[in-house]
């Protein structure tokens, strides 16, 4: 089954302002992995732009973070960094989808 949440490790953060994003390390089921969180992320999340604060941002939300790096991971291909971005937060979980009738 797959995590509901990531626990971030709060003491990776890292603001990477070229790339637009804040990486951070993760663990899930006992593995541990690397994410960056993309700066549309943080202001979809605060409504405001990240300037010189974008780990202020992450941290304020992390509860949200944490959720949606769960999503990024379900769909992560063992390459890389995995990017959590603004699809990730709008994704319900199988559970939370309303049921379809065909």
């Amino acid at each position: 089954m797959a995590e509901d949440r990531v626990t971030i490790d709060n003491n990776t953060l890292l603001d990477n302002v070229g790339d637009r994003q804040v990486e951070f390390a993760g663990e899930a089921s006992g593995e541990r992995y690397d994410f960056a969180v993309q700066y549309d992320v943080l202001e979809a999340l605060s409504a405001r732009i990240p300037a010189d604060d974008a780990t202020a941002i992450f941290q304020h939300y992390s509860s949200d973070i944490e959720r949606a790096a769960a999503r990024a991971l379900a769909r992560y291909n063992d390459v890389g960094r995995i990017i959590v971005s603004g699809n990730d937060l709008e994704q319900p979980w199988p559970a939370e989808r309303p049921h379809q009738q065909n």
